[in-house]
């Protein structure tokens, strides 16, 4: 009894090893489990916070390159509203460039953030400011101009008109003087031509005349200078000669020289005042005779009469 005892103790012993020994084991690879489960778990969230920050990241750079497109396109809409102004002033250009250099600076910038972005927001905005103070004065300039094209225009207009009523004035002027002057020449009426011998007396035939008589009677006119003039007398021949002396005497009419056949100075005081002028000669020829008189410039009287 004894070594049986013995003999089935130590075998008892054994299977007891084996027990805790394989406990010990599942309890390890459930360990491990759990470590790795937690690895893999805190790789998913890894993996998912880096998708998000990277996500993030992308779309807060999207959202600066729009900022950014947005004051590209501001600065080109100043660059084409600088352009368009037209003005000649260094201020100006001055900014112009500096908003070309700003669109220059945008294209190449890598590093965008809100911070520079909202520097290059500020200089656009600081640009647009002194734009429209241009603009301003621009425009108030424009304002003056036209007002002072149109205050221009109105006094043309009204001198213009003063002149046009100036000239009108003196073309009445003028005209009226002219009147007065004309209605103030001295005329001559019943004009005749009267064939003479040596002793004065009329005769029948012009061919043995020694001398021809122009008589004839000066107007009265209230409007005439009374006093002292000369009367000329023109008488042209059957043949189309004037008749004149050897020294061809002439004088002034219409800037220019007539010679004539005789002339006398009157004493004419407003009436009526009969007149006879005298051309000494002989050889006269039978025919019509034309006669002219001229005084003060002006022709006063003529006729044509025919000389047996």
């Amino acid at each position: 009894m004894e070594e049986n005892t013995k003999g089935y103790a130590p075998e008892e012993e054994n299977d007891d090893d084996d027990y805790y020994y394989q406990t010990d084991v599942n309890k390890s690879l459930r360990g491990y489990k759990i470590v790795i489960a937690i690895l893999a778990i805190i790789l998913a969230a890894i993996s998912v916070l880096y998708y998000n920050i990277n996500r993030r990241q992308q779309l807060e750079y999207r959202e600066l390159e729009v900022v950014r497109d947005s004051i590209k396109n501001d600065l080109t809409n100043l660059i084409s509203e600088y352009d368009s102004l037209q003005y000649q002033n260094d201020t100006i250009s001055a900014r112009l460039v500096e908003a070309n250099e700003l669109v220059e600076q945008l294209k190449y910038e890598r590093r965008l953030n809100y911070n520079r972005l909202r520097a290059y927001e500020k200089e656009v905005g600081t640009l647009r400011t002194v734009m429209k103070r241009y603009l301003r004065q621009i425009d108030s300039l424009n304002s003056l101009n036209k007002r002072l094209i149109t205050e221009n225009v109105s006094y043309r207009r009204e001198i213009s008109s003063a002149t046009l009523r100036a000239e009108r004035a003196e073309e009445r002027a003028t005209e009226l003087k002219n009147k007065v002057k004309q209605g103030a020449v001295v005329r001559a009426r019943e004009i005749a031509l009267v064939a003479l011998n040596a002793k004065d007396k009329p005769v029948s035939r012009v061919r043995t005349a020694t001398k021809l008589c122009v008589s004839f009677t000066l107007n009265s006119n209230e409007l005439a200078t009374p006093g002292n003039r000369e009367v000329y007398v023109r008488i042209t021949s059957p043949d189309g000669y004037i008749l004149s002396t050897e020294q061809t005497p002439t004088f002034e009419f219409e800037g220019g020289k007539l010679n004539y056949s005789a002339s006398r100075e009157v004493d004419y005081q407003n009436e009526d005042l009969e007149v006879n002028i005298f051309y000494n000669g002989s050889g006269f020829a039978a025919g019509t005779y034309k006669v002219q008189l001229y005084s003060d410039g002006y022709m006063i009287g003529s006729t044509e009469l025919v000389l047996r």
